[in-house]
């Protein structure tokens, strides 16, 4: 070696590279100018000679051999640089000609490494990792990776032997980023970074950057080029931009896509199982999943964890490879397809992601260049001792930003339309799964991770500012508060949360025997008394269906399996009524039997068998209703979506909603038994007049029930139940959801406004309504038809008019059904008919008919003289007497022809010889075996309806009715004059003549 080469070499620093001990061999290696010249240094162990070739003349400069570790120098007479290559020949004999790694500058700028020191660098996958690019027209690999306690980092693989001396890498300053840029290497070569401790331990470790790694039991990092594919979701890109998912349909379907479909095992030519070969292929599995979502009428699929992880065990939620989707089903292109295939079938697809804790295999992020880079020093906040993971420094900004921007990646990269962070609660408390002395406070003697919420905000922050329609969703089990909220107002930021509390004790009201459940009724309705404190979805994970939980039909009681699925269409049902998007787990729509194995494929031939087929057919009906009637999602975080109609029937184990949109006539009632008896002619209240028609019910014959209950549409009636005006009958079908649509149904408005004159000069709910006419009619045809069992029903929800102006007669009456009415509560709904019977079976059926009779009459004379009307009892009433009471509100014609109110007025002024004939009423009570026939004599009242229109000047003429309702409250001889009723009305113009003939009677 000529001396002033040797002059020129810094033997320590030779030294160092070659003990492999040097954070900065590009200080050495490379060319660097000097006055003497160009010096050229190169350290390529195995070499025998290399020469330079100047690439602009051609001209060729041997190296000289400066230590035999393989350290060669040569000193070219030029004063500028020059790029040049390296001829190479190896102790095999092998040439080859390569670019000098070490003459390439950083790919980093200032700023760069200034956003990544403050957690900022929210691209930095863009730079960390291993890229495939083009430096200076050459092709070749840029390495990036931090480990800012690492002595010396290099890149190590099948390219350079695994010698960690050939490519050493450079790091940057101060920030802990080590990097290289290594020409001639392309996509698919494997490799790793051999890490230098403080301590001088290598270690050999994967990229976490990486954005594709070896199959398992291998470990190593690949590199991949991941802009390659050509994506063609534009279209859904931009529409998911514009949609509003708060306001829209989501059903989710849970996958594991190593279990939902699997292949056999193949063998190799010796015989031995071919790893990985049990698996379907990204764009394998995506045509036949797209297919069956679309079918079961899913709207979004959500991957459990498909990053790289180690342990099948895991389910992918022990991750080592944050930035590759894990090789067990292909390449990334691979699994952009698939993304790029759901979209195009119109399918939204959410990622599972796991940024509370991660393994400690040697080959990932534990003690990363020695020390703890990822996670914290101490255990108690460093590690979870029941999961044996490691937690994350949330407050290290390094560690920050390697999570925001993952999060970040899977959206930009893989067009992910949502991101299910798991094990949230663990983040946010420092005590989570730990005893006392195992965890540390924070600064202000709290449980709260104050590093972990500032995390989450700065987070949701970032993601939710792009605004292209991805989504943040967190399973978080707990009570903290403002998980969806917004993070300027204190919320954590997240668009949605799992409903963990709901779930949780959903499921543990349905593995209560039905005769059992009404001691657990709190659990059924607890849920609404928070439904809108967070944007929940309503979940039955795969959390739910292993470790010995048995799978959602084994979790439900009964003796067989028909007895099982009953109960699983009913939680199934409520499920989908109950506010909130919706989630659940693959094989549980088709109720499979065993618990989840992740080494095995679903139980799909169970779908060849009734039962399972069944299950299917009623999740897909179910699924088409949720996504066809806007009240089923429109308004799931709005309280006005909801309204309940009964939650009081504990005994009865019913529950009955409402689901609602703005509009009326969107309205969905369910009506929901968790028991095993069914209730016939069973009333309910309904939020408005109309008719309503049962769309959907589990107990449907071709869904495996018994038929659906209520085959007809059923048209309201203003009987007031539950609180409200309006009430239908219906029939309950044992364990069963029944859905119904809710159609509105406008009174005409002349009927409203005789109504509402009536309500405000009787003081009384005008009666007339809508009685002219089919409405009318209706009433009067229901009322015929239903039987005495229901009086208590009835009682139940008779109309607020009889709470004003009660007789004597009238209270005596209702007290039987009164107390029927009260009885109801410990009641189940069968035993309430029975009751309501019973209680008008002791007052006697004389005694009732005589009161039915003073009723009827009452009323008559109240629509003919305008006298205020008797109170409507809170009892049930014969068929007839109840036409008789509805033909004489609403007769148009008579009323027309009532125009000498003076004379009427002198006709009723008889009426105190009236009440004094009325003394005789015991006898008259014997003669009421004959009511039978009156009853039928009022059949012909509909043509009264007619004559009575006039009912407002009526009103003036019957001044002194006030005392006829005493009068009449045991009238015997009243009912003979019903029979005769057409034709006094007739003579009414001639009120004297009647009094006379009244007296002579």
């Amino acid at each position: 070696m000529e001396q002033t080469l040797y002059d020129l070499m810094d033997w320590a620093g030779i030294e160092e590279l070659v003990y492999s001990e040097g954070s900065n061999p590009h200080g050495l290696l490379g060319p660097h100018l000097t006055d003497s010249g160009l010096l050229v240094q190169a350290l390529i162990p195995t070499a025998q000679a290399i020469t330079v070739k100047i690439t602009s003349t051609g001209r060729k400069y041997p190296m000289e051999l400066a230590d035999e570790a393989g350290f060669y120098a040569a000193l070219i007479p030029r004063k500028s640089m020059a790029a040049y290559t390296l001829i190479v020949t190896y102790d095999n004999g092998a040439t080859e000609e390569i670019h000098d790694p070490y003459s390439y500058a950083p790919q980093y700028t200032d700023e760069d490494v200034k956003k990544f020191n403050a957690g900022l660098h929210y691209g930095i996958y863009e730079k960390m990792g291993a890229h495939p690019m083009t430096v200076k027209g050459v092709e070749g690999v840029y390495f990036s990776v931090w480990a800012p306690c690492a002595m010396r980092v290099s890149v190590v693989g099948d390219f350079n032997l695994w010698d960690g001396r050939r490519h050493p890498m450079r790091l940057l300053g101060d920030s802990g980023i080590f990097e290289l840029f290594i020409p001639g290497l392309k996509p698919g070569q494997i490799y790793k970074y051999e890490i230098k401790t403080k301590a001088g331990l290598p270690m050999l470790k994967a990229d976490p950057y990486a954005n594709y790694a070896e199959l398992r039991p291998d470990t190593a990092s690949i590199v991949w080029d991941i802009g390659r594919y050509q994506w063609q979701d534009r279209e859904w890109m931009e529409k998911r931009a514009k949609d509003e998912l708060f306001t829209g349909p989501v059903s989710i379907y849970e996958v594991h896509l190593g279990s939902w479909k699997r292949k056999e095992l193949e063998l190799d030519a010796e015989g031995k199982e071919i790893t990985g070969s049990e698996f379907y292929n990204y764009r394998e599995i995506a045509g036949p999943l797209a297919d069956y979502v679309k079918e079961m009428g899913y709207t979004h699929v959500e991957l459990m964890p498909v990053m790289e992880h180690p342990l099948d065990a895991s389910w992918g939620y022990q991750v080592t490879g944050y930035y590759a989707p894990t090789s067990r089903y292909g390449t990334p292109d691979d699994f952009m397809y698939f993304m790029d295939y759901m979209h195009r079938q119109g399918i939204g697809v959410i990622l599972d992601w796991v940024p509370a804790h991660f393994p400690r295999d040697a080959h990932g992020m534990a003690c990363f260049d020695g020390t703890c880079v990822y996670e914290h020093k101490d255990p108690r906040q460093g590690a979870h001792p029941h999961w044996g993971t490691l937690i994350y420094n949330y407050g290290r900004p390094g560690v920050s930003n390697f999570l925001i921007a993952n999060a970040l990646f899977w959206a930009d990269k893989y067009h992910a339309d949502g991101i299910r962070m798991d094990a949230v609660a663990s983040m946010l408390y420092l005590d989570y799964g730990k005893n006392d002395g195992e965890w540390v406070p924070n600064i202000y003697g709290g449980n709260e991770n104050l590093e972990a919420v500032e995390f989450l905000k700065h987070l949701s922050s970032v993601f939710k500012g792009r605004k292209d329609g991805a989504v943040l969703i967190a399973e978080e089990s707990t009570a903290w508060p403002m998980v969806t909220g917004e993070p300027k107002k204190g919320g954590l930021g997240f668009d949605f949360k799992w409903n963990m509390g709901w779930m949780n004790d959903f499921t543990n009201y349905m593995r209560c025997d039905p005769l059992f459940r009404k001691n657990n009724y709190g659990e059924l309705t607890f849920s609404m008394l928070y439904a809108y404190s967070e944007n929940f979805i309503l979940v039955f994970s795969h959390d739910e269906v292993v470790h010995g939980k048995g799978s959602m039909i084994g979790k439900m009681p009964g003796a067989d399996l028909e007895q099982k699925a009953e109960n699983l269409r009913a939680a199934y049902g409520f499920m989908m009524g109950h506010p909130g998007k919706k989630l659940l787990f693959m094989g549980q729509d088709f109720a499979q039997v065993r618990e989840w194995n992740e080494n095995a494929s679903l139980d799909w031939e169970l779908l060849e068998t009734e039962p399972h087929r069944q299950m299917q057919d009623y999740m897909k009906a179910l699924n088409e209703i949720y996504r066809k009637y806007p009240a089923m999602y429109a308004m799931d975080y709005d309280p006005e979506g909801f309204q309940w109609i009964n939650c009081s029937y504990q005994q009865e184990s019913m529950i009955i909603f409402v689901r609602k949109t703005k509009k009326p006539e969107e309205s969905l009632l369910f009506v929901c038994n968790f028991d095993n008896m069914a209730h016939e002619k069973f009333r309910v209240g309904v939020p408005f007049e109309g008719k309503y028609k049962e769309i959907l019910s589990s107990s449907a014959a071709e869904f495996g029930g018994s038929g659906a209950p209520n085959p007809r549409v059923k048209t309201s009636r203003k009987l007031e139940w539950d609180d409200l005006e309006d009430s239908i009958e219906i029939n309950v079908a044992p364990m069963s959801v029944s859905i119904f649509t809710c159609t509105p149904e406008a009174a005409p408005k002349k009927a409203r406004k005789a109504e509402t004159g009536k309500a405000k000069k009787a003081g009384t709910r005008a009666e007339a309504g809508t009685a002219a006419g089919k409405d009318g009619k209706a009433a009067a045809k229901a009322e015929g038809e239903k039987k005495p069992g229901a009086a208590g029903k009835a009682a139940k929800s008779a109309p607020k008019a009889a709470k004003a102006g009660k007789t004597a007669a009238s209270k005596a009456a209702q007290e039987p059904a009164a107390g029927a009415a009260k009885a109801e509560a410990p009641a189940t709904a069968a035993e309430k008919p029975k009751k309501a019977a019973a209680s008008g079976a002791k007052a006697g059926e004389p005694a009732a008919a005589k009161a039915e009779t003073a009723k009827v009459e009452g009323k008559l004379l109240a629509a003919a003289g305008g006298q205020e009307k008797p109170a409507v009892e809170k009892e049930k009433k014969p068929a007839p007497a109840k036409e008789g009471q509805k033909r004489l509100t609403t007769a148009k014609e008579e009323q027309k022809k009532l125009t000498t109110a003076k004379e009427e007025q002198k006709k009723l002024s008889t009426a105190k010889e009236e009440q004094k004939k009325l003394s005789t009423a015991k006898e008259e009570q014997k003669k009421l075996s004959t009511a039978k026939e009156e009853q039928k004599k009022l059949s012909t009242a509909k043509e009264e309806q007619k004559k009575l229109s006039t009912a407002k000047e009526e009103q003036k003429k019957l001044s002194t009715a006030k005392e006829e309702p005493k009068k009449l409250s045991t009238a015997k001889r009243a009912q003979k004059k019903l029979a005769t009723v057409k034709g006094e009305l007739k003579k009414l113009t001639a009120p004297k003549e009647e009094n006379d003939k009244d007296a002579q009677d």
